[in-house]
């Protein structure tokens, strides 16, 4: 039991053992933050307060490992990833993943009339052409706006005024629109490919319909001429098994319009001999292990806010700007 004193009948409290411990009750001290932090952001907050238990025999409430969790989850959104030294070619993608969000109603009760969907987080990643680790950054907000957040990253993976971009991604139009409002300094070094395993996909669907009983023949001969940049020939077989106007499913025509509104971004023999990649396979697994492994764990739902600063957290976590924070922690 702590001993408290109090100076005359009416006068000021002290507590002598918390003034020469330097701790104040009811507060967390900032490895135990860190210890909250850290399992939080891989795991529910239920599972952090057990696993801070398990590890270090302190009951702390669910609350508390939320607070703190979002807390340094909102400062590590702020924080910048040190930009690496200058790139002659940087390898930049960005994509979207769905995340579970929950919005409150209106009127005085907010705990009444919630809705439960799903809205995109926009990932984006970036590597100098010569390195294997990406660093990878996310947000809620619009696909337009996260074409700064594109650029921000390239620009940490080391892009300068002198590097050249290849950025490969799907062919949607946001996203392509993205790449163009922010790489546009850069000319024509700055290249778009469309993943050429969206095109693929495209394909099979079109190849359904043209060839049924030789899908995987036909297919094989489409890639081919992909890969020798001959989408001409891609676009004049589709061509001439377009489906009728007033059919409701189209994939054929689909798949014709997909291809040629990107026709000038499939060089991928100009990529491989160049050793670049030609699909978006990096940012694909980053929604995996930066997005997914946290945000889309059972029972979670988020309110918008919360669910930015998560995001923060996990790239940071990414970037390996993990522990840089927490010794400017013990700085400040």
């Amino acid at each position: 039991m702590e001993q408290c004193l109090r100076l005359g009948r009416r006068g000021p409290q002290v507590r002598p053992f918390c003034e020469q411990a330097r701790v104040r009750p009811r507060a967390y001290s900032l490895p135990l933050q860190r210890a909250l932090v850290d399992f939080g952001a891989d795991d529910s907050f239920l599972e952090a307060v057990k696993k801070v238990r398990e590890h270090y025999g302190v009951e702390v409430p669910l609350a508390a490992a939320r607070q703190h969790t979002l807390a340094h989850a909102r400062a590590m959104g702020a924080l910048r990833h040190a930009a690496a030294p200058a790139a002659k070619v940087v390898v930049t993608s960005m994509d979207g993943s769905m995340v579970p969000i929950v919005e409150s109603g209106s009127g005085g009760d907010r705990r009444k009339g919630k809705t439960l969907l799903w809205k995109q987080a926009n990932l984006c990643c970036a590597r100098s052409a010569d390195v294997v680790d990406c660093l990878y950054g996310a947000t809620m907000a619009s696909v337009k706006m996260a074409g700064l957040v594109w650029l921000e990253v390239a620009t940490a993976a080391g892009l300068r005024p002198a590097s050249a971009v290849h950025a490969v991604a799907d062919g949607a139009d946001p996203i392509f629109n993205a790449f163009l409002e922010q790489f546009a300094p850069w000319g024509p070094r700055a290249k778009f490919t469309v993943d050429y395993y969206h095109v693929d996909e495209h394909l099979g669907q079109a190849a359904e319909v043209i060839a049924p009983a030789r899908k995987k023949a036909w297919l094989h001969r489409q890639h081919g001429h992909l890969l020798k940049n001959r989408s001409g020939e891609i676009l004049r077989t589709l061509q001439k098994h377009f489906e009728p106007m007033d059919q409701a499913q189209t994939p054929v025509r689909d798949t014709h319009h997909y291809l040629n509104k990107r026709k000038h971004n499939l060089d991928y023999a100009g990529a491989r001999a160049a050793g670049l990649p030609i699909g978006s396979g990096e940012v694909e697994s980053g929604h995996t292990h930066v997005i997914q492994q946290r945000l889309k764990i059972a029972g979670a739902w988020w309110i918008i806010p919360n669910a930015e600063a998560m995001l923060g957290l996990r790239t940071t976590r990414a970037n390996n700007d993990w522990n840089g924070y927490w010794t400017d922690c013990v700085k400040n």
